[in-house]
Formats: structure tokens, C-alpha cells, sequence
């Protein structure tokens, strides 16, 4: 194995799980978000010899896996079905198990761009212009994004959340 492979290897190994978290975040399917990840990852061994800047991989790798999730959304002959659920009348303990089903539920109903968004900037705490960087669009853009899809989530999820722990920022 080359230098070459040889420092690949060593970043797959140690950033793939942390990239599958955040595709799973957007795409709410653990398959898929490895597809993603396998195909991020495709696209950074092939240009490795060309990037010079080795400390900003993560947000490189992050870029590919936004977009690559994006472009499939635009596709049109990919179709997801949304299985449909009921709001839950009884207020769910915030650290349950059942907790984070509810979460994952209702951001998938989130549009993709907004989903991108939210994952961004909340689960991978990324700041308002590195968002817009990575999306290629204004920090206004952003914005308004996060605030149409927290408000997309507090309203899905108001008999299990108070307001205070949306996450506001």
C-alpha cells in the first residue's frame, strides 16, 4: 500500500462513522446514508492527490455528501413513500430512546435543502456562513431555512417538545 493509500485509509477509518451519522441525519436511512458516504468517499480518493489543504477534509467530505444527498432528491424518478404516523397525546421523556424516533420522523418530513440546513448547522454545529459556503447560497438563505424547518419541527413535534429545547440559537 502506498503513502498514498496508506493516509486514506487512516482518514476513512477514523471519519466514515462520524460522515454516516450526518447522512443518516439527512436522508433518515441507514443504507442510503452508506451509499452516501461510499460515494463521498469515492470522489475524495480520486482527487486525494489534489488537495493540498489535508486539515479542512472534513468539511470537503461534508460538501460531497450534502450534495450528493441533494442531487439524488432532484432526481425525479427517485421517489421516497412517506409512511404517515401519529402525534403522539402524552409528552415523551426528552433522553428516551423514543425520543430520538420522533426527531428522526419529523425531519424527514423536512424538505431536503431545509434538512441539509438543520444537520448542518445544528448537528454538526457548523456557523452560518460555512453553511452557506457548503450549500452555495447566502447566509440569508440559511437563515430563513432553519427558521421555516425549526418551525417545520416544532410544529410536528409540539406534544413532545417545550420550545426551549428546539435548539434555538
Amino acid at each position: 500500500m502506498g503513502d498514498r493509500d496508506a493516509a486514506f485509509a487512516e482518514y476513512f477509518a477514523a471519519r466514515s462513522e462520524a460522515m454516516r451519522g450526518t447522512a443518516y441525519l439527512l436522508c433518515g436511512d441507514w443504507h442510503r446514508a452508506e451509499d452516501l458516504v461510499q460515494t463521498a468517499f469515492t470522489k475524495l480518493y480520486l482527487a486525494w492527490n489534489r488537495i493540498s489543504r489535508h486539515e479542512v477534509l472534513d468539511a470537503y467530505v461534508r460538501q460531497i455528501v450534502v450534495r450528493t444527498f441533494l442531487d439524488e432528491r432532484r432526481r425525479s424518478w427517485w421517489r421516497r413513500e412517506r409512511v404517515g404516523w401519529e402525534h403522539s397525546e402524552q409528552a415523551t421523556p426528552t433522553d428516551s430512546p423514543e425520543n430520538r424516533l420522533v426527531m428522526l420522523r419529523a425531519l424527514a418530513t423536512v424538505p431536503p435543502r431545509q434538512r441539509a440546513v438543520l444537520v448542518l448547522r445544528y448537528w454538526e454545529d457548523l456557523p452560518i456562513e460555512d453553511v452557506a459556503a457548503l450549500l452555495g447560497c447566502s447566509t440569508g438563505t440559511v437563515k430563513s431555512q432553519a427558521a421555516r424547518g425549526l418551525d417545520t419541527l416544532r410544529g410536528l413535534l409540539a406534544p413532545t417538545y417545550s420550545g426551549t429545547e428546539m435548539g434555538e440559537r
